[in-house]
């Protein structure tokens, strides 16, 4: 049987130095850092990608362990595996560079639990990051890699460097790259559970799987949070192994951001619905003319949603009529998913069911996530 490398999981990453920003960026000094992922789907053998695309210094890695996980910080020490880079147990990560680990000959199944853990002995400065992680990481001081339990560790809610893990797997296996915001990252969904829509909806799929490349606060047409997605598109659409399907929800921050308090641009840089279809197009058709199938979603409802400024008559005007678009029969997807309706209160659909709500009226819950990825027809994910 023929094999190649395809992605298991993906991890978007952001610019620490970002002007607006809704997480806090951080660095490590002299400092074992251990995150954990599940795989959505396995292969013979695997190898671990580390990313330095906004750092402004090299990051030295003193050391990468893979394990598999047990329970919060804690591994099995019976799988505790040192990485290798071209052979070294020690690497540099340059400026602006990503780098991937040698081989590592360990069979693995979708849905499997891995922990990777890097000794970072020196300054790193501030780190490109993802908002979202599979689940809590730990940090502690001095170099712990081999460590059974991170005893008194620091949590970290945002993860660090880790952006994603490639399989060895048959030549023919083909799977879909979730794109977009936090609706697709999974955010208020319950850490470590993979309940976002996206790995709801993979864990239904007959043949290949789906990797998640959103970012909360992710915007179409402007920069922050993370690259916008047309910038981004090649990166972490493109040059994602296996690729051949893509999900999109874009929208919400382009809307809502412009108007909140804390956002430097002012409401009346709001794109309009115009502005919006024109940016869907375009993201369509670059993603038709790399041959992939494009599989657009409806905005998600969010009125009386808590933050400041994001809810307002002109914003829900645009998301109103960007959704008739997507419904209609102009648009340029090979499908569209209802995603609002599937979340949407029946009795105000400009609103999150209550059952549905994460608590802040813009973002769902597990069961709001549950909830699209039954609405998906998984025939339209011809993996």
């Amino acid at each position: 049987m023929t094999t190649t490398w395809i992605a298991a999981h993906r991890s978007a990453v952001i610019n620490p130095y970002e002007g607006f920003g809704l997480f806090e960026p951080r660095g490590f000094t002299d400092r074992t850092v251990r995150q954990s992922l599940r795989l959505a789907g396995g292969g013979d053998a695997l190898r671990i990608r580390l990313s330095n695309r906004y750092g402004k210094e090299p990051i030295r890695i003193g050391g990468a362990h893979l394990a598999v996980r047990t329970r919060g910080s804690g591994i099995d020490p019976g799988s505790d595996t040192p990485l290798r880079f071209s052979g070294a147990e020690t690497v540099t990560v340059p400026v602006g560079e990503e780098l991937v680990s040698d081989p590592v000959e360990l069979p693995v199944s979708a849905g499997e639990e891995l922990t990777v853990s890097l000794y970072l002995p020196g300054d790193t400065g501030l780190s490109t990051y993802t908002a979202v992680p599979y689940d809590l990481g730990y940090a502690v001081p001095g170099e712990r890699l081999s460590a059974e339990l991170l005893e008194d560790a620091e949590e970290l809610s945002t993860g660090h460097y880790l952006t994603g893990v490639d399989v060895l797997a048959p030549a023919d296996t083909r799977i879909a790259v979730a794109f977009g915001d936090s609706w697709v990252e999974g955010a208020f969904t319950t850490p470590g559970a993979d309940n976002s829509f996206p790995a709801r909806l993979s864990r239904r799929l007959t043949r290949g799987w789906i990797v998640n490349q959103g970012i909360s606060g992710n915007r179409l047409l402007s920069d922050e949070v993370g690259e916008h997605l047309l910038a981004r598109v090649d990166r972490d659409v493109l040059a994602v192994p296996g690729v051949s399907h893509v999900l999109i929800h874009i929208g919400l921050n382009d809307i809502g951001l412009p108007g909140a308090r804390s956002h430097p641009e002012p409401p009346t840089d709001r794109p309009s619905a115009e502005d919006l279809v024109t940016g869907l197009t375009a993201l369509a058709d670059r993603l038709h003319a790399a041959g992939l199938v494009a599989i657009g979603g409806t905005l998600g409802p969010y009125e009386g949603c808590v933050y400041d400024g994001v809810d307002s008559p002109e914003g829900q005007a645009v998301r109103r009529e960007v959704n008739a678009w997507l419904l209609g029969d102009a648009h340029p997807f090979d499908a569209v998913i209802d995603i609002a309706a599937a979340v949407a209160d029946p009795e105000q659909p400009t609103r999150i069911r209550a059952e549905f709500n994460a608590g802040d009226g813009l973002h769902v819950n597990d069961a709001g996530a549950k909830a699209i990825a039954d609405a998906v027809d998984v025939t339209l994910l011809d993996l």
